[in-house]
């Protein structure tokens, strides 16, 4: 079974031009979605007996990950295409990040897995998180995506005004520079 990809892209908050953040939609869910779907049942282990997250699970789970920040497209498109810089590779296993950490320093917190690319097709398994080895290969995935389509999708991401985070919720203006920038396109949501 294949999959649809989408990229989502917007101007990270700061003076740097071209830097952006860049997230991902599989199957019109955000992939920060199919991540707290997948480690719930190791955060669940980690916070019985222990103090709750500040804003609870729920908001914990959907917020433990960020879009990666990318200096510029032809950065992003290398990365998503198998060439990620170094620190957003694993030398071990061949691993690269698909999402970061929330501060914005992707490797901090990041989710790995394996990317596969062939003429056909590209493919995303094997996502864990590397400072959470006990949990192993999280239950997501495979993702398998026609390779012409992920091309396509990686050379025109969707593209959200402004500068900002794009969040899960949608709300994609937080952190804007400007009241005119706030808020994402009509009925786009990441």
């Amino acid at each position: 079974m294949t999959h649809t990809v989408e990229f989502l892209r917007r101007l990270y908050p700061g003076d740097d031009q071209d830097r952006a953040g860049w997230g991902v939609r599989i199957d019109g869910t955000d992939l920060r979605a199919l991540v707290a779907e997948a480690t719930r049942a190791g955060w669940s282990q980690e916070w019985d007996g222990s103090k709750e997250p500040p804003d609870g699970r729920e908001a914990y789970l959907m917020t433990q990950h960020a879009p990666l920040v990318m200096a510029d497209d032809a950065h992003a498109r290398r990365h998503f295409l198998g060439d990620p810089d170094p620190e957003r590779r694993e030398p071990e296993t061949g691993a690269m990040a698909l999402l970061g950490c929330i501060c914005g320093t992707d490797e901090c917190w990041p989710m790995m897995a394996t990317v596969t690319l062939t003429q056909d097709l590209v493919t995303w398994s094997g996502f864990h998180q590397p400072y959470r080895p006990e949990w192993g290969i999280l239950a997501m995935g495979p993702y398998v995506f026609p390779r012409p389509a992920y091309d396509r999708a990686l050379a025109d991401p969707v593209r959200f005004p402004g500068r900002g985070l794009l969040s899960v919720s949608g709300d994609h203006g937080t952190d804007d520079h400007t009241s005119e920038d706030a808020g994402g396109a009509s009925g786009e949501t990441s």
